[in-house]
């Protein structure tokens, strides 16, 4: 039986940011907000850091300040950081063929695919063709054997199509064969400690009691699942994507410990908004160097635009970076970052050197673009931004 309670925002907001403050309690009394956290940073410092509603509908359990979320696919940015930190330090050539560090990806017509298609989407390996059965997703040997060795759905880098879960595994490896380390332990060490972040790529069980499940409205949009029909050598691609993704139920242990660099990262905004915080500042924040000018230069370029083959819309992506495009979150044109199904948001904004963190527990759909965007756009009018133009915000 749900318990009624009163939604009570807590935490800090700048009187320069309070509109932000105003959409957020606007969220849970007018926009089915259910417990979120909102972050952003200007300049460095933290303007913006709220949390408020439950983690329960059922318990009216409330969202606490150290309270975190699965955050779906927001954790591409965190994935894909890790490779643009190697290809910082010079450990990483973008450019070269991924077989170079991959051996046994060079088979199936892949042979020639370069290592920042896997980031944009370009390398035409958006899905597994096998249809995959519950748990294989928690299986990274087996996930990367079977990317490895399966033929592309297109010429790499003749094309786009968003690569919804494979783009973890595929710049994940990349990641491993470089470091040495799994691509959790390389977020972690590397940068979710340096910097402080409540963000991980494959959560400490000792951390299981502060994770909010996601709530999904009866009949509404799941995170996640198995193929409900037989996989063939005819099934469509976005069928596919989103199919047939070998998961177990949100919320099980197994998929939490998991290291899914394709959506299955747990945060809450301030640990967004504090690892995008170094990447509107520069590339560096406070002693921790992630990156330097061009990396920062080519995470924040686009380089795929144009009709999706997974999500059959228009899209426009980085390096490993979602840029603003119509019918979905609207962000500035210098604003690179990501976004996850229920609506969690992450980006960084060089051009005002502000960071951005959104985390929900409202799985009402698969991107959203009412609770999300209010506390954007409020960040963007309290930043100095005037003018929310068809597709980006204008100064």
């Amino acid at each position: 039986m749900s318990t009624e309670v009163a939604v009570e925002v807590q935490g800090y907001c700048a009187p320069e940011f309070q509109s932000v403050h105003e959409e957020f309690t606007r969220n849970f009394a007018e926009r089915g907000e259910i417990g979120a956290s909102v972050c952003v940073t200007l300049d460095g410092e933290a303007v913006v850091d709220l949390w408020g509603g439950t983690v329960d509908p059922e318990t009216g359990a409330p969202w606490n300040e150290d309270t975190i979320a699965v955050v779906a696919s927001s954790t591409k940015g965190a994935t894909n950081l890790c490779a643009h930190v190697l290809a910082a330090r010079g450990e990483l050539d973008m450019g070269a063929p991924v077989a170079q560090y991959w051996p046994e990806y060079a088979q199936a017509g892949k042979e020639d695919t370069l290592v920042w298609m896997l980031c944009a989407h370009q390398a035409g390996n958006a899905a597994v063709r096998k249809k995959l059965e519950p748990g294989d997703a928690c299986n990274w040997d087996l996930m990367v054997d079977l990317l490895a060795q399966q033929e592309p759905f297109w010429k790499p880098g003749h094309r786009h199509g968003y690569h919804a879960t494979t783009i973890g595994w595929l710049v994940g490896e990349v990641v491993r064969r470089v470091s040495g380390k799994s691509l959790g332990t390389f977020f972690r060490e590397e940068i979710a400690d340096p910097l402080g972040l409540e963000f991980w790529i494959g959560l400490p069980e000792a951390l299981e009691p502060k994770v909010a499940p996601n709530v999904h409205p009866e009949g509404g949009f799941r995170l996640g699942g198995d193929a409900p029909l037989e996989i063939d050598d005819t099934t469509p691609l976005p069928i596919l994507v989103f199919a047939n993704m070998g998961t177990l139920p949100q919320g099980t242990r197994e998929m939490h410990a998991a290291e899914l660099g394709g959506g299955g990262g747990i945060a809450n905004a301030r640990g967004i908004a504090r690892m995008y915080r170094p990447l509107a500042l520069g590339g560096s924040y406070d002693g921790v160097d992630l990156v330097d000018a061009d990396t920062l230069a080519n995470m924040g370029r686009v380089a795929s635009a144009g009709w999706d083959a997974s999500l059959s819309l228009y899209s426009r992506f980085t390096w490993g970076f979602y840029k603003t495009w119509p019918s979905q979150i609207i962000l500035s044109e210098e604003s690179f970052g990501h976004l996850g199904a229920g609506g969690s948001t992450g980006f960084a904004d060089p051009s005002t050197h502000m960071s951005f963190g959104y985390v929900p527990n409202a799985m009402d759909m698969l991107l959203d673009t009412g609770r999300a965007q209010s506390v954007v756009d409020a960040a963007y009018r309290c930043a100095g931004y005037r003018t929310r133009a068809p597709g980006t915000w204008t100064r």
